[in-house]
């Protein structure tokens, strides 16, 4: 059993031991400790409130049960959303007024996991400083809970997808008619889980012309893994091929990452989400872009393509949003399928992603493949060493950083190194004695045989001691 306390928020296994994994008790000590660095956040508001939603997984109505008593019991006021996703519960927080949000989802974990994201007043996922604040009260146990003449009151509003929808076709770049021209035939997995809301009601919205839909029932019975990952679509990658289906549009249990599926059955490549949808806004709109640090080096040169500036930032959807501020990027996001298009919010959104990438399919009027094909074709390798407690990670990302200095080397997140054609990140896992090694070429073999490089190299920085 598994219990992670972590910056952004607590995830864990359902059941066993307060401590040991993601139990009843766990989940109201570290809601407690939100509301209340909530609460002390807005000492001046008269009333607080926070916007709670969830996606489907099997353990959802307990904890958001849990939750939305543990909020109501500090004196908070609740927004249920009840079945919702990441992003929309995003939109919801700052249109209503509310001082922060709950996310009750593991995102691409399995149905055994559970987790609860926290956002501020913005709508944002809480920063490291805020997030060290709540660990900090949680484990002090520093509740105050509210007499009963002052416990937080519920409401329920199940229409946000849908206005959130309204909100993506509002979008100036959103383009509805384009899309109902193209006539698409679209093969929809939504895992079981909120994706199969928001999904398919996004597409009708848009006007595609045919859904199909792939374990779109929100049960939270996750038929395969649901990581967006290629080993895990093999059944929607045969149906697009068997009926005929312009693309596949793949989502996590939460709508925030997204892959697609090419008409031939071929994975788009989730790497190329963020490309393929930044290549759109910067044809209509000039500005610059931020990806993480792990991220493909092909956004790079779209933007570039455009004459528009690119930035990395460190790994994590919060290093994405502060560097996009930072540099006032218009589009950015992860790797992963994350695309944050700060038109409307500052969150990894799937739904987003979907309305722009149509858009762009269908104003290009070519196939899914040849749209793939017009991107720079990069391959990712991702590798992992596992180390002993006693060895000094620090120590060997320094030691590698010395022996390649006469390349561009990036410290912000561990150590990258960029070669002319090829790049390496190495970053230290913050809860297992862990590097983790990502390198990136236009050869799969190249990138591989460049991992077993750096790998070599640690080993022999720890022989050497």
């Amino acid at each position: 059993m598994t219990l992670i306390k972590s910056i952004s928020g607590i995830r864990g296994t359902i059941g066993g031991k307060p401590g040991d994994s993601l139990t009843p008790i766990d989940v109201v000590r570290f809601t407690a400790a939100y509301g209340t660095w909530i609460m002390n956040q807005h000492k001046d508001s008269e009333t607080v409130k926070i916007v709670v939603g969830r996606d489907a997984r099997i353990s959802g109505e307990m904890v958001e049960q849990l939750v939305i008593s543990t909020l109501t019991g500090l004196g908070i006021d609740v927004l249920n959303l009840g079945l919702s996703t990441t992003p929309t519960v995003e939109v919801a927080v700052p249109k209503e007024g509310a001082h922060g949000g709950i996310i009750l989802t593991a995102s691409h974990n399995p149905k055994q996991w559970n987790a609860l994201k926290l956002l501020n007043f913005k709508g944002e996922f809480i920063s490291g400083a805020d997030g060290a604040e709540v660990l900090a009260i949680a484990d002090m146990d520093d509740f105050n809970f509210a007499e009963v003449d002052h416990l937080g009151s519920v409401t329920t509003d199940d229409t946000y997808i849908r206005k959130h929808i309204d909100a993506i076709l509002a979008m100036p770049l959103v383009d509805k008619e384009a899309i109902e021209a193209a006539k698409f035939k679209v093969v929809v997995d939504g895992v079981n889980s909120t994706g199969g809301i928001a999904v398919p009601a996004l597409l009708s919205a848009l006007g595609v012309h045919e859904v199909e839909e792939l374990y779109c029932d929100p049960t939270g019975h996750f038929p395969h893994n649901p990581e967006p990952l290629a080993e895990n679509l093999t059944e929607i990658s045969s149906l697009v091929n068997k009926k005929g289906a312009h693309l596949g549009i793949v989502v996590d249990p939460d709508v925030d990452r997204l892959a697609f599926v090419c008409e031939d059955g071929d994975m788009f490549g989730e790497e190329y989400t963020l490309v393929a949808v930044s290549d759109y806004v910067l044809s209509q709109t000039p500005g610059n872009t931020v990806s993480n640090m792990s991220s493909t080096r092909a956004l790079r040169d779209v933007t570039e393509k455009h004459g528009q500036s690119y930035e990395a930032s460190a790994v994590g959807e919060v290093n994405v949003v502060e560097k996009m501020k930072a540099t006032s990027a218009i589009i950015g996001g992860e790797g992963n399928g994350g695309v944050i298009y700060p038109e409307l919010h500052y969150g990894r959104d799937a739904l987003v992603g979907i309305a722009l990438f149509l858009t762009h399919l269908a104003k290009k009027g070519c196939s899914m493949s040849t749209l793939r094909s017009e991107y720079p074709n990069y391959h990712i390798s991702k590798n992992k060493i596992e180390l002993t407690p006693e060895i000094n990670v620090d120590l060997i990302l320094q030691r590698i950083q010395e022996k390649y200095h006469n390349y561009p080397v990036n410290t912000v997140d561990g150590v990258k190194v960029d070669f002319e054609e090829e790049w390496v990140h190495l970053r230290k896992s913050n809860t297992e004695p862990i590097i983790r090694i990502y390198t990136e070429s236009t050869s799969l073999t190249t990138a591989n045989n460049l991992a077993q490089k750096i790998i070599s190299d640690i080993k022999e920085i720890i022989k050497e001691g």
